[in-house]
């Protein structure tokens, strides 16, 4: 059986040797969770549109001492399959490796009834929440087969696990995510390495967070950092029999 999370510690070298993919790493949850990996010994792959944020986040990590990063600029609302490979290609050749995924880019959409959302934002929503994890995923996984244990990690949601009224796209695509990580896992669970899980952050004072609720004070919600311990079980070995599981941050 795993160690369960709460039962769970990690040493400063937890991720020594191990290298991370992290989308949607310049902000929020995926910011938080890239300094954590690289501090605890990662070489951590930064992926976002923002090159301007992933610059200052590799001078942040290189000062805390932890290996070296390396920024891949990719906006993925725009990004096609054939992006994809070549950006599996170029990490080929300069990898033997990929122990760790983690899916954490997503766009919010509009928070209005079905009846009122607009196309153009519901193919977006679904293009970087889903389409983009699933393309990802598919040109990565003979990397992520490399490694003795890898781990993909999606971002889930409530909204994912039980469907609520004006969340339209976002709540739909955090179900298909969900859809995605048990397909993957029940596919990979007997004949890969590669275990695959789904974590919802719950509320996090978040920049999306704090869009969906503009009303809300946002120090009522624990900051990204305070809740980033499941993501690096999740990327330890610690959790390494665990498979096709749906958790929780908080």
């Amino acid at each position: 059986m795993p160690t369960a999370p709460s039962e769970w510690s990690p040493s400063q070298s937890e991720l020594s040797g191990k290298t991370i993919l992290v989308t949607g790493a310049s902000e929020g949850i995926g910011r938080a969770a890239s300094l954590a990996y690289a501090g605890h010994g990662a070489e951590v792959l930064l992926l976002s549109r923002n090159e301007e944020r992933l610059e200052a986040l590799y001078d942040e990590i290189v000062a805390l001492g932890a290996p070296e990063p390396a920024i891949l600029p990719m906006d993925l609302a725009k990004a096609t399959h054939d992006d994809f490979v070549a950006l599996a290609g170029s990490l080929s050749e300069a990898l033997p490796k990929l122990d760790g995924l983690l899916h954490n880019a997503s766009l919010l959409g509009d928070r209005k009834p079905i009846a009122q959302t607009r196309a153009a934002t519901w193919h977006d929503v679904m293009q970087v929440n889903v389409n983009a994890g699933f393309m990802l995923t598919q040109t990565l996984l003979p990397l992520l087969d490399q490694a003795p244990s890898a781990s993909i990690v999606f971002t889930s949601s409530g909204v994912g696990r039980t469907g609520r009224a004006y969340w339209g796209s976002y709540a739909v695509s955090k179900f298909a995510t969900e859809g995605l990580m048990q397909v993957l896992a029940d596919e990979l669970g007997a004949t890969s390495t590669i275990r695959v899980n789904s974590l919802n952050p719950g509320a996090v004072n978040t920049a999306m967070r704090r869009s969906a609720y503009p009303a809300e004070p946002p120090t009522t919600n624990p900051s990204p950092e305070d809740i980033i311990h499941e993501w690096v079980y999740l990327m330890s070995d610690a959790s390494a029999q665990l498979n096709g599981e749906a958790m929780s941050a908080q």
